[in-house]
């Protein structure tokens, strides 16, 4: 579910990317050419956190019944004399 969110943001930052970058001029001078650069460096951070956290997501885990097994049965303990 986590994973679909993510996709779903990286489809709409691609589509804000494809319409804005025509409109912005990063050779302008002034505070235009500083908002163009300053709105694609926050989009790229945007990809980029999505991105990560699509790739580094941490795997889930099953739950069957070996793990109902450890939870329900107390470690043994081994003891060796010598």
């Amino acid at each position: 579910m986590k994973n679909n969110r993510m996709i779903l943001c990286l489809l709409i930052c691609g589509l804000l990317l494809y319409y804005a970058v025509p409109n912005l001029s990063i050779e302008a001078g002034g505070a235009a050419g500083i908002f163009a650069i300053s709105w694609l460096g926050f989009a790229l951070l945007a990809i980029g956190g999505n991105l990560v956290s699509l790739l580094y997501s941490p795997k889930k885990q099953k739950r069957g019944v070996s793990q109902a097994k450890t939870i329900a049965e107390p470690k043994k303990r081994l003891r060796q004399f010598e």
